[in-house]
C-alpha cells in the first residue's frame, strides 16, 4: 500500500470507526452510584455537601443558605492512553492487527469512569469526605436535636472483605463523578510529525479530563465486617435511622447492595433466597438490589 495522507486518512477514520463502536457496547456501572458533573474548570467547589438540603416552614424571613466558598474540592486529572502503529505495517497491509487494540482502547475509554468510581469507594474506609472524616466513619459530626455535636456512623467496622449499602434513589448520589473533558480519539500522523521522521511511527490515542469524589456519605454504609443477616440488617437499621443537624429525620432508603465477587454467594443469600438456611421464610429478600462489582475485587 502507498503511504499518503489521503492513505492515512482512510485508516484513522477506520480506527475511529472501531473505536466507537467498541465504546457503544460497554455499558458502565458507575450512573447507579455517582452524580455526574460537569466541570468547566480546573477543579470544582462543592460548598452545598455540608448542608443536607430540607425544607422548614416559612415564619418570619426566609433563612438563606449559603453556600461555602472553601467546601470540599475536586480537582480534575489528565488522562491518556497512545499506541504507535509502524509504517512497514500500513505499506505491507498489515494494520489490521491493530484493530484489536484500538477496540480495546474503546471498551477502556467506556469503562474508565468504573474504575475511578468504584475504587474510590472501596477507598471510602481511609479517604476522607467534605467533613474532614472518611467517608465511612464513627464519628461524623452531627448536632443533636439541641444543637450539641454528637458522632454518628455510617460504618459497621470490621477487618474482612469490604461491602456497600447505597441509597440510589436520589439525584444526587453518594459519589461524584466529575467530567471535565470526554475521551477524544486523535491521531499523530503528518508527514511533518517528528516521530513519524524519526521512527517512521503513526500514534493514535485518546485523552481526556476527570476525576471523582465523595458525595453524601449519609447515603451510603460501609462495612468489613462479615456480611450476614445479623449486620445487614444493622446497616439498613443504622441508615434509615440517619438524622441531619438538629435531628430531622433524612429519609434515607437503603435499595443497593453493593459487593465485590468474593461476596456475591452471602449477597444473594440475604437479598434474593426465598428461605434462610434454617428453612425460615427470608424477611430480607428483595429488599435491596444485587450489583456484583469485579472493580472491587
Amino acid at each position: 500500500m502507498i503511504v499518503n495522507q489521503a492513505t492515512l486518512t482512510t485508516l484513522f477514520v477506520g480506527f475511529k470507526t472501531t473505536f466507537q463502536a467498541a465504546f457503544r457496547d460497554v455499558e458502565p456501572t458507575y450512573r447507579r452510584v455517582a452524580t455526574v458533573v460537569p466541570s468547566s474548570t480546573r477543579e470544582e467547589t462543592y460548598g452545598w455537601l455540608k448542608d443536607f438540603p430540607r425544607i422548614r416552614e416559612w415564619v418570619g424571613d426566609r433563612v438563606i443558605t449559603s453556600i461555602s466558598q472553601e467546601g470540599y474540592r475536586i480537582r480534575n486529572k489528565d488522562w491518556e492512553f497512545t499506541v504507535a502503529v509502524d509504517r512497514n505495517d500500513i505499506e505491507d497491509d498489515n494494520f489490521s492487527i491493530y484493530a484489536p487494540m484500538v477496540a480495546e482502547i474503546g471498551r477502556a475509554a467506556a469503562s474508565f469512569p468504573d474504575e475511578l468510581v468504584w475504587p474510590l469507594l472501596k477507598d471510602g474506609f481511609a479517604a476522607t469526605g467534605y467533613d474532614g472524616k472518611p467517608f465511612f466513619a464513627a464519628d461524623h459530626p452531627v448536632l443533636d436535636a439541641g444543637g450539641t455535636p454528637q458522632a454518628v456512623s455510617n460504618t459497621g467496622g470490621g477487618s474482612g472483605t469490604g461491602w456497600y449499602l447505597l441509597d440510589t434513589s436520589r439525584t444526587i448520589k453518594p459519589l461524584i463523578f466529575q467530567n471535565r473533558k470526554e475521551f477524544q480519539f486523535t491521531r499523530m500522523d503528518a508527514a511533518s510529525d517528528e516521530l513519524v521522521f524519526n521512527r517512521k511511527e503513526y500514534r493514535y490515542g485518546i485523552d481526556g479530563r476527570a476525576n471523582v469524589g465523595f458525595g453524601f456519605w449519609q447515603l451510603a454504609y460501609g462495612s468489613k465486617d462479615t456480611l450476614d443477616a445479623t449486620t445487614y440488617a444493622a446497616a439498613r437499621a443504622a441508615m434509615q435511622g440517619m438524622t441531619g443537624d438538629f435531628g430531622r429525620p433524612l429519609g434515607v432508603r437503603p435499595d443497593l447492595l453493593v459487593v465485590p465477587p468474593a461476596l456475591e454467594a452471602a449477597a444473594r443469600e440475604i437479598v434474593m433466597a426465598e428461605r434462610t438456611d434454617a428453612g425460615a421464610t427470608n424477611v430480607w429478600r428483595g429488599s435491596a438490589e444485587l450489583l456484583v462489582v469485579p472493580w472491587l475485587a
